[in-house]
């Protein structure tokens, strides 16, 4: 059954133009906007910022990547990053 679902979902963004593909995928990452306490720690040093009603973002390249509240753009280490979902 879940391999019926899955092929029917591949089918019909199959049949979607690339436009309609990429309004879906916005629209899909603004589902997952939310708020967040991100966390930066690396022995004595300890930074946090806070998000509101937006994401955080990685690569390969092994970052994070978002916009504070105070609209500054910040990319920390994902290995010394943590990330708390807040209300």
């Amino acid at each position: 059954m879940q391999f019926l679902k899955l092929f029917g979902l591949l089918v019909l963004l199959a049949g979607c133009t690339q436009d309609q593909q990429n309004q879906l995928s916005r629209k899909v990452v603004e589902f997952l906007d939310g708020n967040y306490l991100v966390t930066y720690a690396n022995g004595s040093t300890v930074k946090t910022w806070t998000i509101s009603n937006g994401k955080v973002t990685t690569s390969d390249k092994g970052y994070y990547y978002f916009w504070d509240n105070k609209k500054h753009y910040v990319q920390t280490p994902i290995e010394n990053t943590f990330i708390e979902e807040s209300d």
